[in-house]
């Protein structure tokens, strides 16, 4: 892949906004105000919004000994929030899906070095985490190993590290090295006092009339390798930078109501969304993408190829109780896998989604709502964090939500 350059000093969110619209546009990707309407007052929207609008799952039932070390441990729950391309066999391996997956491993390692198991969540830690440990601390080392014929004895087989498991073993423990690399490098402790930092300087940005989120979101990616979530598409760089806008917001849900926090919280109302593959699958499946036209060169178009027919819209559209919590629990069923993409083709969606939320949002503000069956005056108020989690949600909340396939990509630590 050719190397991607950095957005220009404060203009990080803004790149994200427009590099986004230019790809969708630039791939014919449709999104049409009947299709963001339809979705603006569906029962299926109106009726479960309020109640998932702040549902992003970083909480953390931990106990700290200090709000440094809960930041440090928030931010790095967001440094490693993705594995969504190995989110089958990781079903198959544990029986959970990604985002749950990678949880356990934060709390397993976080409690195992409060035991004194090991200090893997100071910069050090991270930089000499190897692969068993990742491995151990997820539970996963009976799914590491593949089988393969012996080299000369007939009918005997041998087990050796690999597979899909194996692989987003390597992308965590990578992703830990290279981070703790970049922290001992600064002079930083841990992940948190790095963060702690850039929201500081973002502080210090507002008072003087500065963007804080802006300020910080640059410190970030500029810092931390990991956060660098952008690529080439078209010979334009499309700058998605999920996991650093994730890292302001979690810190803003988690600090944002304590009066005496040392920590200072960012204004995150107007941020992009946190686009990874599920708001773009489900954005696809409820038709406010719509890939029919798309860059056949890209073979967009053959992704998804029934989201839009009618009555399957209809009922996706409609209203319907949510999973109930026990049944989810007890149900081992495997996700069907979506499509597997290129880095292209998942860079064009994930784009698509960022700039469909954003016409999604500025289409509330102003959509009549008169002819409404019920108040729908709340939908001028949506902020995108808010659009975000109810679509992240949504997707787990609803039985046939959970069986609507996702797109994947591999080998990424993105999303």
């Amino acid at each position: 892949m050719p190397e991607v350059p950095l957005p220009a000093n404060g203009e990080y969110i803004k790149a994200v906004r427009e590099s986004s619209r230019a790809a969708r546009i630039k791939a014919n990707v449709s999104i049409t105000p009947e299709a963001i309407k339809r979705f603006l007052l569906s029962p299926a929207f109106t009726s479960t919004f309020d109640r998932l609008r702040h549902a992003h799952g970083m909480t953390l039932p931990l106990n700290f000994p200090s709000v440094v070390a809960e930041l440090n441990v928030l931010s790095i729950l967001s440094l490693l929030n993705f594995a969504s391309g190995y989110r089958v066999p990781l079903h198959q391996a544990t029986g959970r899906g990604a985002f749950d997956n990678i949880r356990a491993f934060v709390f397993s390692a976080y409690i195992s070095s409060s035991a004194g198991a090991g200090e893997y969540f100071s910069a050090r830690g991270m930089q000499e985490i190897t692969e068993p440990t990742v491995a151990d601390l997820m539970g996963v080392t009976n799914a590491i190993h593949v089988e393969r014929p012996h080299e000369s004895i007939v009918g005997l087989t041998v087990g050796e590290l690999g597979g899909p498991v194996w692989e987003i073993v390597q992308i965590i423990t990578r992703t830990l090295q290279e981070t703790g690399k970049a922290l001992v490098n600064g002079g930083y402790p841990d992940l948190g006092s790095f963060v702690l930092e850039a929201l500081t300087e973002g502080e210090k940005a507002k008072k003087t009339g500065g963007d804080e989120a802006e300020v910080a979101v640059e410190r970030l990616i500029r810092g931390i390798p990991a956060f660098q979530d952008m690529a080439i598409v078209y010979d334009q760089p499309v700058y998605c930078f999920k996991k650093a806008l994730l890292t302001l917001h979690a810190v803003a849900l988690r600090f944002g109501k304590s009066e005496s926090s040392s920590v200072p919280v960012p204004r995150t109302d107007h941020l992009p969304i946190f686009s990874d593959n599920v708001i773009p699958s489900l954005l696809i499946h409820l038709g406010v993408i719509d890939l029919t036209n798309a860059d056949p060169a890209l073979g967009l178009p053959q992704l998804f190829p029934h989201a839009q027919d009618t009555e399957r819209l209809q009922a996706l559209l409609a209203a319907t109780d949510p999973v109930d919590p026990a049944a989810k629990k007890k149900s081992k069923e495997v996700p069907k896998e979506g499509p597997l993409l290129t880095v292209e083709q998942a860079y064009v969606l994930r784009a698509a989604a960022i700039d469909a939320c954003e016409l999604i949002v500025e289409a509330a503000q102003t959509l009549d709502t008169s002819d409404a069956a019920g108040d729908l005056s709340w939908l001028k108020g949506i902020t995108l964090p808010e659009l975000d989690a109810w679509i992240w949600a949504v997707a787990k909340d609803r039985g046939d939500y959970r069986k609507l396939e996702r797109f994947a990509l591999r080998n990424t630590a993105y999303f």
